[in-house]
């Protein structure tokens, strides 16, 4: 089931506004960073709380950048008009998985067969 031009245009119209969406938060937070005091807390647990939830911040932008060159991609795959198919098996994603996860290459069968080897391996 290939999809239509009006639901490809939906797609690559949702995906260019989340990246715009992430990409704005990439830079409110660097701005944020940027501007923040790099005050030294007398209090040895107010330092570390502030370190931690530093660390716990870069580690989101860090998925979220993540999330961001696989949108770039997905936009790409839209383009080229391999957008929809399977990379294991050269099928066609559901539309209801594109939906749920516009960013995925597998179709829930394929994810499903590598989400249990994933599994095994780690047993």
């Amino acid at each position: 089931m290939a999809l239509t031009k009006t639901q490809l245009e939906a797609f690559e119209k949702q995906l260019t506004d989340w990246k715009n969406e992430l990409e704005l938060g990439q830079s409110e937070n660097v701005h944020a960073m940027t501007e923040q005091d790099q005050t030294s807390f007398p209090d040895p647990t107010d330092q570390a709380s502030m370190e931690t939830d530093r660390n716990f911040d870069l580690r989101i932008k860090d998925r979220e950048r993540k999330l961001i060159k696989k949108i770039n991609q997905t936009i790409e795959r839209l383009q080229d008009g391999d957008f929809g198919e399977c990379d294991s098996c050269g099928g066609n994603i559901s539309v209801k998985r594109l939906q749920a996860r516009p960013v995925t290459t597998l179709c829930i069968e394929c994810k499903t067969a590598q989400e249990q080897e994933e599994r095994t391996r780690l047993d």
